[in-house]
């Protein structure tokens, strides 16, 4: 069993046998852990000592459980690309832009490199190796799992990315998730017909060192774990009862013999198994009518519930199911003194004897119930006596010993669903002894748990034993804290839950599924279905909480749907195995451990799927804990190593054919690939790489699949996961790639391998055979620490010193210098501490050292051949007879890429001399070479460089580069590199004379870098040099900084449109305000400007004018002149819309410049409008102002393009609105014209749709011409309303007879040429109407006039007529009592001119009527609008008076009931009887004055005296009064109301003043108000006397606030 089971045993372990099954016989044998793995056919037979049998079938498909995450051995070779460099775009120099494009490569010719020679200081040289590894096929673990179906475990998957395998079911497992055992003898015993009629039906079980069983009679079955029956309790005692409400009925002891049994009458009984003939304890029930004040279950209820606390037998804890549980203690009898039992309450009421008024209470039942049991670790908690106890609403926790006392309380948790089944289970673990203390706690014991589950919410709550404080220095009973730990929700809903160790659930849903659940993770591990073992339960709780369920209220989550069966009493664990009640059965289960699971998959034939599971088990990524593996790693990995080892070692015999079948022909490729994979990758999870080439190895290679094995370890190699290889494999390894042609890949699987480990002869020669030169040079540096030799190969490559050249192969001579290109990269990494070529880190001391043997080898002075004391023989010595032969033969090769490698070198700190200390104490173990390498600095590169490379044998395209070199690297280290103004001025001047235009980029930012540090004597002397060879950058920096800003606004102009924007950034920097500039050199650019206009102009046309509009808007002409010269209309429209219609961004178009442009300008920018966007000319022209152009420049352009509106209101503007009408009415008549002779080509027209879309526009022409015209009028009559004077309108009122006024005619003209348009084309359609049937027809039978909308078209005509008179409405209606806005226009003058017009030009108005009823319903549609608009405001007005009305009479409740003032009483008690005797006598005043003024009846004094008179707000305005006043009020404008005889009320009675109160609620004296005026205690701005002579008051503090 496993460590956790182990620990979470209490008490003694009780060996479970059954003689008819063999499973534990199996099991014992898997956990055995022998030297070898048993291997099963399907018939269960063994197969041992390396055999298989003949039954297995050949095609056993492991497909349907393995695949590997990716294919074993499909990698295509990598491309042989060569090792070239990687350009790096960034420029070095801040502010310079990227140098340029790529050169041609140079020629493959005689001692030149096939390398490019482009950007050679831009780039970062990069090994063709890839950097990132690839990635392992190791086969995921079979444990991580999700999805699963009622029939099978969670792990019925072996893979979780099994991509190529697709199913609708899931793949059932080879393993049973708990392996049950049926109980045979005792369920012959107790569910056998003899059985029931005998002892009843078994109802509940309970489990310890006993199997104790209850049943429907009363009777209690106790049997041995041998399945013998050893006591029947209760026949022929008082125990023996019908049993009608089957409960959990009893529950035994964990380490005590006593049973304890409740019943259903209420009874409850204890058993001494020892005298099984009398029962132990008795507890009968109470009956509440005769013993009101006793303590215990009520008779008749039935007991569902019981359980001993602790281990004392004679204490015990019971719940039944009306809600209600109790503790009882027994004490001891002594002799002949009985024992007695002390029932103490601790959950639920009473129920109540009479009905009660009060709302009635929610039903409730004990739903679950335990008491905490005692574990094999001490704990405080033990001696509380804790009972944990859930019903519908909360879940309680009491403790018993020494009181009754709740120790936590929690509702229903909220996650709960409304409307879900009413479920509950709970359980408790107790605290156990730690095999292995907690790493996080250091705790020897585990901590007490409680989980508890509502419908399908399951909590885990953790019990905490809270130190007591040290200064209370009290003693008393622990305190515990309740804390929860984790939640988890169930699909279902949760009936019963059991713990099967310290940390796995075993959880029953209401569908009858066993779910494992992980406690720590809370991850669903298995689930299986019992719906096949008819799990025993019964409804007990639907009786007594239907109130719950038959009134089910929608709105009331608290509700349930349906309250389940209980499942508590037929499932019980114990020592980690589940006991299950059945209907016909009882039986136990254990979980099926690591063991059981590997062979079961073994025993199918899935050899590969166990291999992967148990390396899953081993690297703890599976689940350990519900398969009977330790938390602890090294544990762990004891107790899965060796049968990982057997099972891999099996599955290799078995699936190479090692059996007795002769004629069996082997496993399938496929099969191989994935058990190669499997078996790898399981070697490298345990790290055992001896048997991975010891013991798998060979199996694959003596069965000739050796080149399987191969391929599958290099996704390992090149995941860095397998470093040491055996030479003997290595030398397959190599024959297999290499005949295959996929040296690439092996090049890269022998740079990821230790090179300690390899043949270094067998190595150094395959590589030079197959020109696997990274390789190579990777060993020797990595086994040999040796940098230099390989390197001398390589150099040596670059030249042949035998072969003329002539006799050279080509084919041979490429290979050659490609793989002599490797140099570059290879410097590149280890002169920056990189390893070659596989990128890592150096450690320090040995980078230091390999740097300074790479220096010594090129700059060591004296050539290798003589150094080594040999003798020229060949070309290649004889030109290396001078100093430097190694660096003069790379740079024969490849200067630019050797002069690039030193760059990306220079940025190592080795050359500043800081790497003493790193060798310090090995200076003595120093070779002479290395203290040569270690001297070598910054400035003796650059000086041997120039001493080597300014030889006349250096061609300028090489010499180039050295220039740049130095030009870059001096203003980096100004500190190591000192180099005189001679030498500076030479690469100064080489590289302006560079030999390429390619390289024209490069080299002008090496002169920036350059000139950073270096100021040449002769500046002026220089620029000649630069601006021949165009370092325009160069050029603008040197102007700047003379101040020569004319000649840098040129060389904006002479660079070209390559600069992008840089020319209008560098006008602006020159001609802006405040820039310093004298009017000398501002007048330059200027004239620059003006000799390059065309080109400031063509570069970007739109910045061009927003430039010179906000720098030097006197150049515009110039612009546009150029722009006309080049005849670019088109442009000089862009740029007149920059200045006058600048783009606004906030509105997302143009808006018209807000300054005042010349009229030229706009006359231009009109004109050109006119030809290339008439459309916009009308919306341009409404944002102008008179005066802004002369309408003589723009009326032919705007005659000419049609655009008649903007003419209109153009002449308008001018003044010119007689013209401007007139030119109106003729397009008017033009399109009269137009549209009736369209009308009367219609009948004829074979295109009848388009004729008609031409009549729409057309009346859409008219409508908006009738609109301008409208405008014009409106405009005249309100600029002559402005104009006429009082005395000619009384002249124009009384001269009705006299001319028309300028404003009537162009209304008047207006109107006639609008209706006589609508007459004529009016006219016309009803012509072509009625004559429609002599026109031709078309196909559908239809005339053409018929086809067109006439009604539409006469519609919108009388649309226009009824806007234009509603305009001339609106013109002539003037608002009451404004007389001095009224115009001079008559509306009856304009329409009786307007009907004489219209007599005159046709005798008879029978044509006009359609017009006039246009006109007049004008008329009615106004009249219309103002009744509308006369009901709403009288509603609103009515509603608002209302308002103010009933605010008006509900008047103002004072403050308080002194004077502000004063600070007197003025009203309530405490005011006097003077106040209340001057009431009575202003009554009688009152009353005498209405009699006076009415002649009132003595009768009708008293109704009179009795109601107040007057209206308006009720206030209190004078002394205080009774509840009714006569007399009138009035409201003044300061908000206060007062008396019509306030005076002569403060006067005549007592002195007692009139009140008055303000709306701010303020409270005065009329005479105290009176005083403060009068010393002028009132601000400034109080009201004085009024027009009536009454005095206005305002409250003095709020004025004065």
């Amino acid at each position: 069993m496993s460590a956790e089971r182990d620990e979470a045993d209490v008490g003694p372990d009780v060996l479970i046998e059954d003689a008819t099954v063999g499973a534990d016989k199996r099991r014992g044998a898997a956990d055995s852990g022998g030297p070898e793995t048993s291997v099963r056919d399907g018939a269960g037979n063994a197969l041992n000592n390396g055999e298989t049998s003949s039954s297995i079938a050949e095609d056993v498909e492991f497909d349907d459980y393995v695949q590997p995450s990716r294919s074993i051995g499909q990698w295509s070779p990598s491309s042989a690309d060569g090792s070239l460099s990687i350009p790096d775009d960034t420029p070095s120099l801040q502010g310079s832009v990227t140098p340029s494009a790529s050169r041609q490569a140079r020629r493959l010719a005689y001692g030149r490199s096939p390398t490019p020679s482009l950007r050679p200081f831009d780039r970062r040289f990069q090994a063709r190796l890839s950097p990132s590894p690839q990635s392992s096929p190791r086969a995921a673990s079979p444990a991580f799992l999700h999805s699963h179906s009622r029939t099978t475990s969670v792990n019925s998957q072996l893979l979780s990315n099994v991509s190529d395998v697709e199913s609708d079911q899931t793949p059932k497992t080879p393993w049973e998730v708990v392996r049950w055992t049926r109980l045979r003898k005792i369920s012959g015993q107790a569910f056998s017909e003899v059985g029931k009629r005998s002892f009843g039906r078994p109802v509940c079980i309970a489990i310890s060192t006993t199997i104790a069983l209850g049943t429907s009679k009363g009777i209690i079955l106790v049997f041995d774990y041998n399945q013998n029956l050893k006591s029947i309790v209760g026949p022929g005692t008082k125990g023996n009862m019908e049993v009608q409400l089957p409960g959990e009925g009893i529950l035994a002891n964990i380490k005590a013999c006593p049973v304890a049994g409740g019943h259903a009458s209420g009874h409850i009984f204890t058993w001494d198994l020892a005298k099984p003939a009398k029962p132990f304890l008795h507890i009968p029930p109470v009956d509440r009518k005769r013993t009101p004040d006793a303590d215990g279950h009520v008779t008749d209820v039935a007991i569902l519930h019981v359980g001993f606390l602790g281990q004392r037998h004679t204490a015990l804890v019971s719940a039944d199911d009306k809600g209600m549980a109790f503790s009882h203690l027994a004490t001891r009898g002594i002799g002949i003194i009985a024992r007695t039992v002390k029932v103490t309450r601790i959950l639920g009421r009473y129920p109540e004897a009479t009905p009660s008024p009060l709302p009635q209470r929610k039903p409730s039942s004990v739903l679950a119930f335990s008491p905490l049991p005692l574990g094999n670790a001490e704990q405080a908690s033990d001696t509380l006596g804790l009972v944990a106890m859930l019903t519908p609403y909360l879940l309680v926790i009491v403790s018993t010993t020494p009181i009754a006392q709740t120790q936590h309380k929690t509702p229903r948790p909220k996650e709960v669903a409304a409307h879900s089944a009413m479920t509950a289970a709970l359980a408790w673990f107790p605290s156990v002894k730690l095999k292995t203390p907690n790493k996080a706690t250091t705790e020897s014991s585990s901590k007490v748990k409680l989980v508890y589950c509502w419908s399908n919410v399951l909590t885990v709550l953790e019990i905490i034993e809270v130190e007591p404080s040290a200064a209370s220095g009290v003693e008393g009973p622990p305190i515990l804290q309740f804390r929860p730990r984790s939640r988890w929700k169930a699909p279902e809903a949760i009936v019963a839950v059991q713990w099967l160790g310290r940390s796995v659930l075993a959880i029953l849903t209401i569908t009858q599924q066993l779910v494992i659940l992980e406690d720590s993770s809370l991850r669903v591990t298995d689930s299986s279905d019992l719906i096949q073992k008819h799990v025993y339960h019964v409804d007990l709780f639907s009786q007594q909480l239907n109130m719950l369920v038959e009134n089910l209220d929608e709105e009331d989550a608290s509700m349930h749907g349906v309250v389940a069966d209980a499942f508590y009493m037929s499932i019980r664990a114990y020592k980690g195995r589940l006991f299950l009640l059945g209907f016909n059965e009882l039986s136990f289960g254990t979980l099926s451990n690591w063991a059981d699971r590997l062979l079961a998959l073994m025993e199918e034939g899935n050899h590969i799927g166990a291999i992967e599971l148990a390396v899953s088990y081993y690297t703890g990524e599976a689940d350990k804990v519900s398969v009977g593996l330790p938390d602890d790693d090294d544990s762990r990995h004891r107790m899965v190593l060796d049968k990982l080892l057997e099972m891999m070692s099996a599955s290799l015999r078995y699936s190479f054919g090692k059996h007795e079948d002769a004629d069996y022909e082997g496993p399938a490729t496929s099969q191989l690939q994935k058990l190669a994979g499997t078996c790898t990758s399981a070697c490298v999870s345990i790290e055992d790489m001896d048997f991975l080439f010891d013991e798998v190895f060979p199996w694959f290679q003596e069965a000739n699949f050796h080149d399987i094995f191969l391929e599958t370890l290099e996704p390992f190699v090149m995941n860095d996961e397998i470093r040491v290889i055996p030479p003997i494999v290595i030398k397959d390894l190599v024959y297999h790639y290499m005949q295959k042609s996929l040296d690439s890949r092996l090049e890269e699987m022998l740079c990821h391998l230790d090179p300690r480990t390899m043949d270094l002869d067998q190595i150094n020669g395959l590589c030079k055979r197959n020109h696997l030169y990274d390789a190579l040079l990777y060993v020797w540096n990595e086994a040999l620490n040796d940098y230099t030799t390989v390197l001398q190969d390589l150099l040596n490559l670059t030249v042949d010193p035998y072969i003329p050249m002539a006799n050279i192969d080509p084919s041979k001579r490429a290979q050659d210098l490609s793989d002599a290109s490797t140099i570059f990269p290879y410097l590149s990494y280890i002169l920056t501490s990189r390893v070659y070529p596989t990128g890592k880190e150096m450690d320090e001391s040995k980078a230091t050292l390999a740097k300074a043997e790479i220096y010594n080898f090129f700059f060591s002075g004296s050539s290798n051949a003589a150094a080594n004391g040999g003798t020229p023989t060949g070309p290649s010595q004889r030109l290396s007879d001078t100093s430097y032969s190694n660096l003069r033969k790379v740079l024969d090769f490849d200067a630019p890429s050797f002069l690039s490698m030193l760059n990306e070198a220079f940025e190592d700190s080795f050359l500043d001399g800081a790497h003493d200390w790193i060798v310090e104490g090995s200076s003595n173990k120093l070779t002479d070479n290395q203290k040569v390498g270690m001297s070598v600095n910054h400035q003796r590169i650059v000086n041997i460089l120039l001493e080597v490379m300014l030889s006349s044998r250096y061609e300028a395209e090489d010499t180039v580069y050295l220039d740049m070199f130095i030009a870059r690297n001096v203003p980096k280290f100004p500190q190591f590199i000192l180099l005189p103004w001679d030498k500076l001025h030479r690469v100064l001047v080489g590289l302006c004379k560079y030999p390429a235009e390619d390289l024209a980029d490069d080299c002008q930012l090496s002169v920036e870098y350059l000139l950073s540090v270096y100021r040449p004597p002769d500046v002026q002397g220089l620029v000649p040099l630069l601006s021949e060879a165009r370092f325009f950058r160069v050029l603008r920096s040197i102007y700047r900084s003379e101040k020569e800003y004319a000649k840098l606004v040129q060389t904006c102009f002479d660079e070209g449109p390559a600069n992008g924007n840089l020319l209008y950034e560098c006008v602006v920097e020159c001609l802006r305000a405040n820039t310093g500039l004298g009017d000398k050199q501002t007048e330059d650019v200027r004239m620059v400007i003006e000799k390059n206009a065309n080109s400031f102009v063509e570069r970007d046309i739109r910045k061009a004018a927003a430039t010179i509009e906000n720098l030097a808007p006197s150049m515009h002409g110039t612009m546009l002149d150029a722009l006309e010269t080049v005849n670019d209309d088109d442009r000089r429209l862009v740029y007149l819309q920059t200045i006058l219609e600048p783009l606004d961004h906030a509105v997302g178009g143009f808006r018209p410049s807000i300054e005042n442009p010349e009229p030229p300008f706009i006359e231009l920018y009109v004109r050109l409008l006119c030809e290339h966007n008439p459309h916009h000319v009308n919306e341009y022209v409404e944002h102008l102002k008179t005066g802004d152009l002369r309408l003589e420049e723009v009326m032919p352009a705007l005659e000419s393009s049609g655009v008649i509106d903007a003419a209109v209101i153009l002449m308008a503007r001018e003044g010119k609105a007689r013209e401007a009408m007139t030119r109106l009415t003729q397009q008017l008549d033009t399109l009269e014209a137009a549209l009736l002779g369209l009308l009367d080509a219609a009948v004829d027209s074979p295109d009848v749709a388009n004729t008609a879309e031409a009549a729409h526009d057309l009346v859409a022409s008219v409508q908006k011409f009738t609109r301008v015209g409208i405008w014009v009028c409106q405009g005249q009559t309100r600029s002559a309303q402005q104009r006429k004077s009082p005395l000619k309108q009384l002249k124009r009122a009384k001269s009705e007879d006299n001319e028309f006024s300028v404003s009537e005619n162009l209304w008047l003209d207006l109107i006639d040429a609008v209706v006589k348009v609508t007459k004529q084309v009016t006219e016309m359609l009803q012509y072509s109407a009625s004559n429609s049937e002599n026109s031709s027809r078309n196909k559908t039978g239809k005339s053409n006039v018929q086809l067109f909308d006439t009604s539409r078209l006469t519609a919108d005509l009388r649309t226009i007529v009824q806007e234009t008179f509603t305009a001339l409405l609106s013109a002539t209606s003037v608002p009451r009592g404004n007389e001095a806005l009224r115009s001079d226009v008559s509306l009856l003058r304009i329409l009786r001119a307007f009907l004489q017009r219209a007599s005159a030009s046709s005798p008879s108005l029978a044509n006009l009527r359609s017009v006039l009823s246009t006109i007049f319903s004008a008329y009615s549609y106004e009249e219309s609008l103002l009744a509308l608009a006369n009901r709403l405001l009288d509603k609103d007005l009515f509603v608002h008076v209302e308002e103010a009305d009933k605010l008006r009479r509900r008047g103002w409740r004072p403050l308080g009931q002194v004077c502000e003032g004063c600070g007197k009483r003025v009203w309530g008690p405490g005011t006097g009887g003077s106040v209340w005797e001057a009431w009575q006598q202003r009554e009688e005043d009152d009353a005498a004055r209405v009699r006076r003024r009415h002649g009132a009846h003595p009768i009708d004094e008293q109704i009179m005296g009795s109601q107040p008179l007057g209206k308006g707000k009720a206030a209190l305005e004078d002394a205080p009064r009774g509840p009714t006043s006569g007399g009138k009020r009035k409201q003044i404008d300061s908000g206060t109301v007062r008396s019509e005889d306030e005076t002569k009320f403060g006067e005549g009675h007592g002195g007692v003043s009139a009140l008055i109160i303000f709306s701010c609620r303020h409270l005065f004296h009329r005479m105290c108000l009176e005083q403060m005026q009068e010393t002028g205690e009132v601000a400034e701005n109080g009201r004085h006397y009024g027009a009536n002579g009454g005095k206005d008051f305002v409250c003095p503090l709020c004025i004065l606030k």
